[in-house]
Parts: structure tokens; C-alpha cells; sequence
């Protein structure tokens, strides 16, 4: 790319491509592509890429604050162990102990509060929204 302004109409042209193209684009500019179905987030992420290309990323020092940090908790681990998620599901309690190394739900252990609320409705959900520790929950 010779320009910022070359980047900038490429960027825009994302705006008119659908996931098909996306990942076309994405397999022969970068390799293969994310298993993501969200057009909008992997033309969010191929954007980013394409700056990074062009501009380089992100700093130096941004990239090693963001290796010094390591991985994140589940959300739910900061409750500490022992502590206890109630939820009343469609006549059904369901009580998930949190534990060092996930969370307990009829004793198995589960790496995430989404997989105990997936195993215990059927469907997806955001596991701390479904527990009530975000805003809209229950």
C-alpha cells in the first residue's frame, strides 16, 4: 500500500463486502480466516490487520505491557473461592460454587459461568449476565 489514503479506501471498501467476501479477502491477504458467523467483527478485525500491515501495529511497548499482563480470569473468579451464584430457572435452582480452577455445578467442574448456564438451559448465554453479575441479567 503507498498511502494512508490508499489504507483508507481499502478499509472503507469493507463496508460493502459480505462474510463470504470477508474471508476471501482474509485468506488471501492474511491466511485462513477466523470460524467467526459476525460480518461485522471480522470486518472490524481484517481492518485492524490491514493497519497493522500498513502502519505496524502496535507499539513496542504497548505489545510487552500486553504479554506482561497474561491471561485473564473468568469473570466470576474475582468473587473468590467458595463463593456462591444462585439463579432460578424455569422452576429449577441452579447453584454454581465457585472454585481455583473453575466452577462447580452438580459436581463437575466447569472452566466458565457460559458453560454452566449453556448446560443448564440448552441455549448460549453470557454466563455472568444469566448469574446477574452484569447489568440485564435475569
Amino acid at each position: 500500500m503507498n498511502s494512508v489514503s490508499e489504507l483508507d479506501a481499502e478499509i472503507r471498501s469493507l463496508e460493502t463486502l459480505g462474510l463470504k467476501d470477508i474471508r476471501v479477502l482474509w485468506a488471501a491477504r492474511i491466511g485462513p480466516p477466523p470460524k467467526l458467523r459476525s460480518e461485522e467483527l471480522l470486518r472490524l478485525m481484517l481492518a485492524w490487520r490491514l493497519q497493522a500491515e500498513a502502519l505496524g501495529g502496535f507499539p513496542s511497548g504497548t505489545r510487552r505491557l500486553l504479554a506482561r499482563r497474561g491471561a485473564i480470569a473468568p469473570e466470576g473468579r474475582a468473587l473468590g473461592d467458595g463463593a456462591i451464584l444462585r439463579r432460578d430457572w424455569q422452576g429449577r435452582r441452579i447453584e454454581v460454587v465457585v472454585e481455583a480452577d473453575g466452577f462447580r455445578w452438580e459436581e463437575r467442574t466447569y472452566p466458565s459461568l457460559s458453560a454452566i448456564a449453556r448446560a443448564a438451559t440448552g441455549t448460549r448465554w453470557n454466563g455472568p449476565r444469566f448469574f446477574g453479575l452484569r447489568e440485564g441479567g435475569q
